[in-house]
């Protein structure tokens, strides 16, 4: 057969041999179809049908299991276009044993599972074995194997709770160290502030920052890092809130360390009449929350026998344990406005905190009458830490909770707060804190089971003003996987989580954006062998 197309392009003939003149004669209409689009449909076919062509030659060459080819994804895909279905090359038996439940009493004391892949594979392999007897050796060894993974999970979780709620020894020795010098040194006993600074305790031209804290070393680092980046220090009121046992040791600190010219206050919670005087709401919830507790969640060692519970629920639980959940320190801020009633507005900062910027233009944010002035946590790039909602707090199915509260509101965090006291005394939010603390109690804590972040997220409800995400930056102390950049590019680091920066789980990587604020020369410091890292 041969092709002829006329010098004109206006007629395509096609003979069907050499010595016959019989031929078929196509004129193509100049109107009705291009002679170029047939010049160039022509050029395109051959084309596909070489591609074609080469694909299947390559796909035989890859063989059946693979798909690396073009040719080789047409032959899936066509059948299901088409509406067939290609047949799994999976025996069915597999898919019914994979499926059955295995207990795991089953499992104990068997010496025959493989206990790794290879041992698997190898194993396999020496044996003539049928499809079933595969898959049940399959299935056993990856439950063995998860089990042993949750036990490990659930391990750390344990050690890491143990070295959370404890006490450092170092942190014991500065304590004790700071106690013994503020009764035999004069110099560590001045009054913070001194006299001629008092009239500045309320003087809202000031910058009032207030830390609640029992932890002195942490406090330090609060402290130094809120002056050392001040740009007007002198303007800079920090009143330091603590506990009795943790007084003493707190003033020292501050009398032999001043951080001039920013004024420094340190006041027990005794010194303040109005919790010293009458029932203080938040101390009765706290007596009755630690015999609730007690009660109903068996201690740490009960809640690792669970064996029905996720490791990270029993993570969530053993979380709930930790003192500083039920720590007065925890609750005090709810009572910012009987404690400072001569002040507008004040930044409170929890003492896991580093400042790294001038904080002084949080009083320069329009609350727009709002109380609480935080940073949500259900935006940002960090799915894990800025993805919290209101489900992440709270039990929606108590009806209580359910009938109140839509699951979906944005969450907010504690860290850095900015309190308009102003606004918040015309309110009613520290009776409803300590009303649905209340009903938690009531309801055998199944409302939430940790912290003071749920019940604050219910008073401040409708009263949250959001700030930028630049101001406080969280979740130093649940990952170490944050970037160098993105840390110091914050106003406020945030080491929430258990991996707190004095302890020594902290992550190495991040520990020294808390440490350079230590001066570790310091001889209290070096008495007690507190070092970088």
């Amino acid at each position: 057969m041969q092709l002829h197309i006329s010098p004109s392009l206006r007629h395509v003939t096609v003979f069907p041999g050499k010595e016959v003149r019989e031929f078929i004669k196509v004129k193509v209409g100049s109107r009705r179809l291009s002679y170029r689009m047939l010049f160039y449909s022509i050029l395109f076919f051959t084309f596909i049908l070489r591609f074609v062509f080469v694909m299947t030659a390559v796909d035989t060459i890859d063989g059946e299991t693979r798909c690396s080819t073009i040719g080789c994804l047409g032959k899936k895909l066509g059948p299901r276009i088409l509406g067939r279905r290609l047949e799994s090359s999976v025996p069915e038996v597999v898919y019914q044993v994979l499926e059955e439940p295995i207990g795991k009493d089953e499992l104990q004391g068997r010496s025959d599972i493989p206990q790794s892949l290879d041992e698997f594979m190898t194993e396999i392999k020496d044996s003539n074995i049928d499809a079933r007897t595969f898959a049940v050796k399959l299935r056993e060894m990856v439950t063995l194997l998860e089990e042993r993974t949750r036990n490990a999970k659930i391990q750390e979780y344990l050690y890491r709770h143990v070295a959370s709620s404890s006490i450092p020894k170092q942190l014991h020795c500065l304590a004790l160290r700071l106690a013994n010098e503020h009764s035999t040194n004069a110099a560590a006993r001045l009054q913070l502030p001194s006299a001629e600074f008092v009239p500045a305790l309320v003087d809202n031209s000031f910058f009032h920052f207030v830390l609640a804290s029992d932890n002195v070393l942490a406090a330090s680092v609060v402290a130094t890092s809120l002056v050392q980046n001040s740009l007007r220090p002198h303007k800079v009121v920090l009143h330091i809130i603590t506990d009795r046992k943790t007084y003493c040791p707190m003033q020292a600190w501050f009398s032999l360390h001043p951080l001039s010219p920013a004024i420094i206050e340190v006041k027990a919670l005794h010194h303040f009449d109005w919790f010293s005087k009458g029932k203080v709401p938040v101390l009765e919830a706290m007596e009755k929350d630690q015999k609730v507790r007690s009660q109903f969640r068996g201690g740490s060692s009960a809640i690792v026998a669970n064996n029905t519970d996720k490791p990270n629920v029993i993570a969530a639980k053993l979380q709930a344990l930790s003192p500083k959940y039920n720590s007065i320190m925890n609750h005090i801020r709810i009572h910012l406005p009987e404690m400072f009633p001569s002040l507008n507005k004040v930044v409170f900062l929890d003492d896991d905190v580093v400042v790294q910027t001038d904080l002084s233009p949080l009083w320069d944010i329009d609350m727009n009458g709002k109380v609480n002035g935080a940073v949500e946590t259900c935006r940002g790039k960090d799915k894990f830490v800025m993805s919290k909602k209101f489900k992440s707090y709270l039990n929606f199915s108590h009806p209580l909770v359910s009938n109140n509260f839509d699951p979906n509101t944005c969450a907010w965090a504690y860290g850095m707060n900015i309190f308009d006291l102003e606004a918040w005394r015309k309110t009613n939010i520290s009776r409803t804190y300590h009303y649905w603390i209340e009903q938690n109690l009531k309801s055998d804590l199944s409302l939430w089971q940790l912290g003071t972040l749920p019940p604050g997220l219910i008073a401040f409800h409708g009263h949250v003003h959001v700030i930028d995400p630049f101001w406080h930056m969280l979740g130093f102390g649940y990952q170490e996987n944050i970037s160098s950049a993105d840390a110091k590019s914050a106003g406020v680091i945030h080491f929430n989580g258990r991996a707190k920066p004095w302890l020594e789980i902290a992550f190495p990587n991040l520990r020294p954006l808390w440490a350079k604020y230590i001066d570790f020369s310091d001889k209290f410091i070096k008495g007690c062998h507190i070092r970088a890292s």
